[in-house]
């Protein structure tokens, strides 16, 4: 897995200028890796794809739901919630009625993979937007986001009944319908809730501990509504909106962890469901896979869009787009191997006919969504994908930097506005006596009052470097003033390491031994 990572790295400014999905290189280097590939790994243990998947999934939905903007998506929320219940029952529906007609299966084998396949995929919809910069029209963007992100909880309850009901159990299916939505609404907004709760709190000693905090949650979230056979999925994707709609302190940091933690879990799902299949047992389920993936893309999926959105009015041009972008991804395999795993016997391999029906959907619907979005003229050239998600920040390259006023600062007992700072340097705010204060341009600074200033962080940093430079027991500068080095007018010290505090220098600092000097040192172009 490490080599696939490495390898993903290494191409990944190469994936992005590309017009196939990233995530369907990773499937193909897992089929490169498998038993029929080039490398002959021999893999067929669905039980561990099937527990390191479920807990990808748990990663994805709730980064799925963090990084969801209400806010940009509140439009075309009520829209989004129709598609992701009603879409997804819909889809399983008509699915399960052509499968039956068709393939004349019976019927609760045709519901079983109606019901795998129903849900739309969040990791590929949410890549080809990102990694292709597609805003569109119309909210639609977020319209997909929303749905895609949310309609695997539904997805996952009908696979469950169609398990059950295979299995011949007993089933009250209104019973398990209310267990699976009121225990995970319930906890995931009770885990969302706490978890802000606690975090406003100021208990935790670090932003690495905030990280690790927000994993327990997740897992948490995830893990009791399960146990009272409620649907965690759903949990986890509720509470990942509540903790991301909150204002939380050094949430960017948050952001990136769990951008990078959502990838790497993307990347591994799609390689470990490469490398189980064995493409050679493929072309027994090509033709049935493909005849209901044209079925789901031209019929189902356009049909089940236009009844539900008719209401809301929408452009034909947006139902089409709609209809285009419903990609099924591993969320669907995953629920196929959940199916395999229980023992259920089907016509057809559940496993590999999922596995080639999403195959198609991301090679042929994945590659073709910028064309289509572009030739139904449905992409906004004003506006920024970014913005419906939670980690877009219009002022991201602001940054805060703290002065501190002593009593002989030139500044000291001056008001803001006698400064004539420059307009691009803002006094955001003043610690007086640890009180902060909101300050105008009337305020006085005061002895010891602590400045808070916002500038704009610089851009060109691969025209500067930083070094660091020991300075040695017996070395010549040791003792010396800054103002006496001369190499320090062409390397400008920006702070010197003593122990374990920092000092930010002026020229009468006397350097001492042991002192590590952080030097920026101008970079000369090539």
């Amino acid at each position: 897995m490490g080599v696939v990572i490495l390898i993903c790295i290494l191409l990944n400014r190469f994936l992005e200028k590309i017009p196939i999905p990233s995530l369907l290189i990773f499937i193909v280097l897992g089929m490169f890796f498998g038993e029929n590939g080039v490398l002959k790994i021999p893999f067929n243990d669905y039980a561990a794809v099937n527990v390191i998947c479920s807990i990808s999934l748990i990663f994805i939905m709730f980064y799925g739901g963090f990084g969801t903007n209400l806010h940009a998506a509140r439009p075309v929320l009520a829209p989004s919630i129709l598609l992701s219940t009603l879409g997804v029952v819909g889809t399983a529906g008509t699915v399960t009625l052509f499968a039956h007609c068709i393939f004349e299966l019976p019927w609760l084998e045709c519901f079983l993979i109606g019901s795998v396949i129903s849900s739309t995929d969040a990791a590929s919809v949410f890549n080809i937007l990102r990694s292709q910069k597609l805003a569109l029209k119309y909210h639609t963007d977020s319209l997909l986001e929303i749905e895609s992100g949310s309609n695997d909880p539904m997805s996952y309850m009908l696979t469950t009944m169609a398990i059950a009901l295979l299995e011949g159990q007993s089933l009250s299916i209104p019973l398990l319908l209310a267990q699976q939505l009121i225990f995970g609404i319930l906890c995931g907004v009770a885990m969302g809730w706490l978890a802000v709760k606690l975090l406003h709190q100021q208990l935790l000693p670090s932003q690495q501990s905030h990280t690790v905090f927000l994993l327990a949650i997740m897992v948490l979230a995830y893990a009791i509504p399960t146990a009272c056979n409620g649907n965690g999925y759903l949990s986890v994707y509720l509470c990942g909106i509540w903790i991301g709609h909150a204002n939380l302190p050094q949430k960017k940091y948050l952001v990136h962890f769990f951008d990078v933690l959502t990838h790497v879990a993307q990347v591994l799902i799609f390689f470990l469901l490469g490398l189980l299949v064995t493409p050679l047992e493929l072309p027994a389920v090509l033709l049935p896979a493909l005849i209901l993936m044209l079925f789901l893309t031209f019929v189902a999926r356009p049909l089940v869009s236009t009844v539900l959105l008719a209401p809301f009015r929408p452009k034909a041009q947006q139902i089409a787009l709609v209809s285009w972008a419903g990609l099924r991804g591993a969320a669907s395999i995953v629920f196929a191997i959940a199916a395999v795993l229980s023992g259920v016997k089907t016509t057809y391999n559940l496993y590999n006919l999922v596995f080639c029906m999403v195959l198609l959907s991301i090679s042929i619907q994945g590659t073709l969504l910028p064309r289509v979005a572009k030739r139904l003229s449905m992409i906004d050239p004003t506006a920024d994908i970014r913005r419906t998600f939670n980690d877009y920040q219009e002022d991201s390259d602001i940054h805060f930097i703290q002065l501190h006023i002593a009593s002989k600062h030139p500044w000291c007992n001056q008001s803001l506005c006698q400064l004539q700072l420059p307009p691009d340097l803002l006094v955001a705010m003043i610690v007086r006596q640890e009180t902060p204060l909101i300050p105008t341009g009337d305020t006085q600074l005061e002895p010891e009052d602590i400045l808070v200033l916002a500038a704009r962080s610089y851009d060109g940093s691969e025209q500067i470097s930083l070094c660091e430079f020991v300075v040695e027991g017996n070395h010549r500068y040791v003792n010396r003033p800054l103002s006496q080095i001369p190499q320090v007018h062409t390397n400008r010290v920006l702070l010197i390491k003593r122990g374990i505090d920092t000092v930010i220098p002026t020229g009468s600092t006397m350097v001492r031994a042991g002192d590590i000097l952080v030097l920026a040192q101008p970079v000369k172009p090539s």
